[in-house]
């Protein structure tokens, strides 16, 4: 019981530091907020602010380690009978229906897309958490499917999910920037993710396709 509250105590600063960094970052833009006016504003110290953020990168992209856990778990609990792009189909149009934020689909998406562009620094540790996400994910799929160490299709089928995604993300901050509805803009991609998935599906969708349960018939 002890150990569990110490946890929650380390969770619950964690959260407070990143979302009191997170306004301030929404007032002020990235680039003009210190780490110093982040560890004043949640009341701790520099030094435990590093002890939680190894950058001040990190103190922004705060939900990384939990999206990666999210993509883990699509692949791992997918339906018997389901492949790898099917029951990431199934999550991602769920999301969109829910406007999740780990697609990118959620209300102030606009606003944190944003504020990477923004930022060269913040460009730079995405697209490295991007890789890194996709790396992830692909030992996530060879591990379940127990794919041979050089076999490059693990690989092959998780950039081609998260590339999807995120091409699809990226249109929605850029017609919202340009000052179209985010329902409009949702409506229209809603139809060209439907067709890329589609596309998928014709080429990698058999991968990773999870057995039929066994049938109980004549136990």
């Amino acid at each position: 019981m002890e150990e569990g509250l110490r946890e929650r105590k380390k969770r619950e600063t964690r959260r407070r530091i990143a979302d009191m960094a997170m306004g301030l970052f929404m007032v002020k833009g990235f680039d003009n907020v210190t780490v110093a006016e982040v560890a004043r504003a949640a009341d701790v110290s520099v030094n435990t602010v590093f002890n939680y953020f190894g950058t001040k990168e990190d103190l922004f992209l705060d939900r990384q380690q939990e999206l990666q856990e999210s993509y883990d778990r699509v692949v791992r609990e997918r339906a018997h009978g389901e492949s790898v792009v099917a029951a990431f189909r199934r999550d991602y149009f769920r999301a969109m229906d829910e406007s999740d934020w780990r697609y990118g689909l959620n209300e102030g998406a606009d606003t944190f897309g944003r504020l990477v562009m923004d930022s060269p620094s913040l460009r730079a540790r995405a697209r490295e958490i991007e890789h890194l996400t996709t790396m992830r994910l692909a030992a996530t799929i060879a591990e379940d499917t127990g794919a041979d160490p050089d076999d490059l299709a693990p690989e092959l089928v998780a950039a081609q999910i998260l590339d999807l995604t995120r091409l699809v993300a990226r249109h929605l901050l850029r017609r919202t920037m340009a000052g179209e509805s985010r329902l409009e803009a949702m409506a229209a991609l809603r139809e060209q993710a439907r067709a890329a998935f589609d596309r998928l599906e014709s080429g990698i969708g058999d991968y990773g396709l999870r057995p039929p349960a066994p049938s109980s018939a004549g136990a």
